[in-house]
């Protein structure tokens, strides 16, 4: 009779506890939607979404190369270039991060904690601020994007691949070590070939993120396709804006299918 009445208990405190989730997320709701400003819709959304729309089908394909000045190509290229290389950069620099945050790289926990502080550190700014700081730095263009993008990667990587260390099996470094292997032995012979997989696999998934932060970038003037699609929104040219759009959207696609490809042949 006990274990009846244990049995009927249970599914009540359950219900209860999911029923003051429930009022708790409602609550939360309401209370963010109700300082929401609601000043409707103005009288030319229609007008303007209907260009849009019509700018999307019918694009304007003369902008897609243009032998005297900047055009599509041009602009993917430069977003290409800057992803490429701000994950190439951002991959390697993360490396000695990612060992130094890795709980069994190090015996003291004060060691790996220090670490996991400064990639938290250096990933809490979005690019977008990295590339406004970079861009009263050094100017704009597609350097300060580079910079964003890698320093931004950096935090990023520095915690998957310090994730990545910490699941690696410790079988054949204690071997190792056991044979009087040094320190730099155990790390190319045991540790690099176990993790180098899934630093190849977060790299290439890194790179399909900062190919689309590349394209949002240049709307704030660090270089990329973002570039003349803000100056297309702001002049109205939905034609321009259209064709742009068609050609990010290939981009990306492209690098998605191509990168998925590879990390399935690597894990």
């Amino acid at each position: 009779m006990s274990h009846t009445t244990s049995t009927v208990k249970k599914p009540k405190k359950k219900y209860i506890f999911r029923s003051i989730i429930f009022l708790l997320l409602a609550f939360i709701y309401v209370w963010a939607f109700s300082g929401f400003p609601l000043n409707g819709i103005k009288d030319s959304a229609g007008l303007i979404s209907k260009a849009i729309f019509s700018g999307i089908f019918h694009p304007d394909w003369d902008y897609v190369y243009l032998p005297d000045g900047e055009d599509l190509l041009r602009g993917l290229l430069d977003t290409l270039a800057i992803a490429i290389l701000s994950t190439f950069i951002s991959a390697l620099l993360c490396v000695p991060f990612a060992f130094w945050a890795a709980n069994n790289m190090s015996k003291a926990k004060t060691i790996s904690g220090t670490g996991k502080f400064i990639l938290s550190f250096i990933r809490t700014f979005p690019e977008i601020v990295m590339a406004i700081l970079f861009i009263k730095a050094v100017g704009p263009g597609s350097f300060a994007g580079v910079l964003a993008l890698g320093l931004h990667s950096i935090g990023m990587l520095g915690k998957l691949f310090s994730e990545e260390i910490e699941n690696l099996d410790m079988g054949p470094t204690e071997a190792l070590i056991s044979t009087g292997a040094n320190r730099f032995q155990m790390l190319w012979f045991a540790v690099l070939p176990q993790v180098m997989p899934g630093f190849l696999s977060y790299t290439l998934y890194r790179f399909e993120i900062n190919i689309r932060a590349a394209a949002i970038l240049g709307v704030i003037g660090a270089g990329g396709i973002g570039t003349p699609l803000i100056f297309a929104l702001t002049s109205r040219d939905w034609d321009r804006v259209g064709i742009i759009l068609l050609g990010i959207i290939v981009m990306v696609t492209v690098i998605d299918a191509i990168s998925g490809f590879l990390r399935r042949k690597i894990v």
